[in-house]
């Protein structure tokens, strides 16, 4: 089986989408990250939730978890509002991790080997320079599970 077989559609974000945004949309469709696109509609980079969350989340509660606990829940559970007007462009790392990015030939244990040295639920499957779609960890491992 090939990525192409695999293809799932997929929201995308660009640089300059609002966070809160990408949290709405990862949230309403139970996404682990989402690709983010660059300005010629190409795979730059993907955002995983947990970026998103280390943006939100005050630096004192990250460096010390036991200062998470002495916040008020009605505060707690408003940490997200933290991240205001910034864009997907501050979430993201500051040092690019490798891209995970295939072409529609690429067989399942490539994907899953490209999944697992870039630490990734999803691979993007890219065909004469454009995004066709994506193939994620769920996808990938149904199917292994079911072979």
């Amino acid at each position: 089986m090939r990525a192409r077989d695999l293809l799932t559609d997929f929201p995308t974000v660009t640089l300059d989408t609002p966070v809160r945004e990408a949290a709405r949309l990862m949230a309403e469709q139970d996404l682990a990250g989402l690709i983010v696109l660059d300005a010629d509609g190409r795979p730059s980079s993907i955002l995983p939730g947990t970026q998103v969350l280390r943006l939100a989340v005050p630096g004192y509660c990250q460096d010390d978890p036991a200062l998470a606990r002495v916040v008020d829940e009605a505060h707690a559970d408003r940490f997200l509002e933290e991240v205001g007007d910034r864009t997907v462009r501050e979430a993201l790392p500051p040092e690019p991790r490798e891209l995970p990015v295939t072409d529609p030939g690429a067989t399942m244990l490539e994907i899953a080997a490209l999944m697992a040295r870039t630490r990734s639920p999803l691979v993007a499957v890219v065909e004469d320079g454009r995004l066709v779609g994506v193939v994620t960890l769920r996808v990938l491992m149904d199917r292994v599970t079911s072979t």
